[in-house]
């Protein structure tokens, strides 16, 4: 993948900063190997805010073993403009979430539910989700942005969920894009 120079593909959360993605790899992987019968969900989200001078974009990773803990980073991407129009900056963001969600790969898919699969029939588990921070209501201003979005998470064979289901981007990304 071809880096442009205003696009960092560091990651960082509140213990590391500068993580390529193979140490944010394997750091999920040291996460459910710790417990490999957990009830995992990887989660990849993007949320953004305008500022006078540019647009910060906030993708988060969150991997959550249900009721027992997560492990989360996040990616920052500036746009040195005000990015407006809103279809643009939902499309964006959804970009940004693909970019991530194609890091990875099938063969880094199949390493995680390696982890798990001796376990499936006590109950372990793995799902993948691209959040959007899209909501269907009436009264959303995104609302009609959201089939085109859907099916652009879909169609990176991951579950794509919306408002009020897209905590990893209307929350978690949303509190670093300030």
């Amino acid at each position: 993948m071809a880096e442009k120079s205003w696009v960092n593909m560091t990651f960082q959360n509140l213990q590391e900063n500068s993580m390529t993605f193979d140490v944010v790899f394997q750091r999920i992987i040291s996460f459910m190997a710790r417990n490999p019968r957990g009830n995992y969900r990887l989660m990849i989200g993007t949320d953004s805010q305008v500022h006078p001078q540019h647009t910060t974009f906030i993708t988060g990773i969150v991997i959550q073993n249900k009721g027992k803990g997560a492990w989360a980073c996040i990616r920052k991407t500036i746009v040195p403009r005000k990015m407006l129009a809103l279809h643009e900056k939902i499309s964006y963001e959804t970009t940004l979430t693909e970019e991530v969600v194609s890091l990875f790969t099938e063969e880094r898919k199949n390493t995680m539910i390696d982890i798990v699969l001796p376990f499936i029939y006590n109950g372990a588990t793995f799902s993948m989700e691209g959040h959007i921070d899209i909501g269907s209501g009436s009264r959303n201003r995104t609302s009609e942005f959201v089939n085109e979005m859907i099916a652009r998470i879909e169609s990176t064979g991951i579950e794509p969920k919306i408002k009020p289901d897209s905590f990893v981007a209307s929350s978690y990304a949303n509190k670093y894009t300030k």
